[in-house]
């Protein structure tokens, strides 16, 4: 039986090496960009802010079905933690009671370390390389 951990792991990294596998840096750039701020954002604007925030941004990506690497991530990330979509993931965000909007918080928090690690490892992206990878229409990631 895996841990939890485990299972991110693995997830994850699959995830990742997908992403490592289209073409174009700008969307390595900008998922990976938002493996490192996402925690944060999340720490500071809560869960629900943090991924509606997410939703909103990232690089426009060519023949996808995902309009946004934010719209990329957020895919990954709610299967990551168990949610059939990103949809659902946000909708649970903004529905849920407070013991299992915590629950949730913890669970994403614990799945956006592995996409942390594996942005850098696999896809080579550091925290600050583009500061500008998850802004549209040039906002200010900061100013949400």
């Amino acid at each position: 039986m895996q841990t939890r951990d485990q299972k991110y792991a693995t997830d994850v990294y699959e995830r990742v090496k997908e992403i490592e596998a289209t073409p174009g840096d700008k969307v390595a750039k900008s998922y990976g960009s938002f493996a490192h701020k996402l925690p944060i954002l999340i720490r500071t604007a809560g869960l629900a802010q943090a991924l509606a925030f997410v939703e909103a941004r990232g690089v426009e990506i060519k023949n996808s079905k995902e309009k946004k690497t934010g719209d990329l991530f957020l895919r990954d990330l709610a299967g990551t933690v168990g949610e059939q979509d990103a949809a659902t993931l946000l909708r649970r965000v903004r529905t849920v009671e407070l013991g299992e909007y915590i629950r949730l918080t913890q669970q994403v928090m614990d799945a956006l370390l592995w996409y942390k690690r594996f942005a850098q490892s696999v896809l080579g992206v550091e925290q600050g390389d583009d500061e500008q990878a998850i802004t549209d229409e040039g906002n200010n990631a900061d100013n949400i």
